[in-house]
This record gives C-alpha cells, sequence and structure tokens, in this order.
C-alpha cells in the first residue's frame, strides 16, 4: 500500500503557510505559459522542470491543508485491503466484507485476501452519497408536506 498516502489534519503554522504558498502558486499558475515551466528551488537554487498538472496538484493540496482539513492522496490503481477499505468508508471492516460478498463493490483475491481498487470502492462511494443525499432531499420535502416546518 505505498502509493496510499495519508496526511493528517494540518497543524496552525502549517495551515499559515498553506495558505501563504496556495495564494502565491494560485497567482503564479495563472501567468504560465508552457506545459512544462522551469521552477527553481531557493534553498538549493536547483532548476526543474516540473508539469504544469503536477503543479495545479499541489495548488489543491495546499488550498486543503490551508482550510485544515485532512487528506489523502491515491492513485487510482491503488487497490485496499479490507480495513484500508472500512476506513476509507468510515464503516466496520466486516461491513465491507458484507458489500464484497453481496457484490455492491468488485474486488478480488490474492490467496485469502481481498482487495479492492480504489476507483471500485470510489465508485461505491459516490453512489452511497447520492442516495443519502436523496433520502434526505425525500425526508424534507415529506416533512414540509406534513407542515413540520414553520413557514
Amino acid at each position: 500500500m505505498a502509493n496510499y498516502q495519508e496526511f493528517t489534519k494540518p497543524s496552525k503554522e502549517d495551515r499559515r503557510v498553506a495558505l501563504e504558498s496556495y495564494d502565491a502558486l494560485a497567482a503564479v499558475i495563472e501567468k504560465l505559459k508552457e506545459e512544462n515551466p522551469e521552477i527553481e528551488i531557493e534553498e538549493t537554487e536547483e532548476r526543474i522542470k516540473i508539469p504544469i498538472s503536477a503543479l495545479k496538484l499541489l495548488s489543491k493540496i495546499l488550498k486543503v491543508m490551508s482550510e485544515g482539513r485532512p487528506f489523502s492522496l491515491v492513485p487510482l490503481s491503488a487497490e485496499f485491503t479490507t480495513q484500508k477499505a472500512a476506513e476509507f468508508l468510515g464503516c466496520s471492516r466486516p461491513h465491507v466484507v458484507k458489500l464484497l460478498e453481496e457484490g455492491q463493490i468488485s474486488y478480488t483475491k490474492v490467496g485469502r485476501h481481498r482487495r479492492i481498487l480504489f476507483e471500485d470502492l470510489a465508485a461505491y462511494h459516490k453512489s452511497m452519497k447520492q442516495v443519502q443525499r436523496t433520502a434526505m432531499e425525500d425526508m424534507m420535502k415529506k416533512d414540509e408536506e406534513l407542515g413540520l416546518y414553520d413557514s
């Protein structure tokens, strides 16, 4: 699972630096004309080329950090164990195993162990969020129809 990287909630100092860096990087990205601009690391004076898509990703990471939110970087091809999948979904490992056995999430077996592609896990998560959103909207409509909200 070396490709899966979790980042904990940033400290106040990290948030401050991330916000300053995000603002500066966002402004620079707007001015870039090349697809692979050359940047200089001030401390070492080393110059490197970096794809603009990587700079945009770094910008998104800095934005999330500046908001004080933890985040994860997961390559789409990453495989999760049932335990990591449970942590990602915020449920128990036995519940994930049940979802797998019911066919709600695709998986493969490596020996006795189940492995779940991140993209399959993310697709399930997205569909469950939509189901929850729809259920919440339906409840709110029914509450309004019953007059449970003040006008």
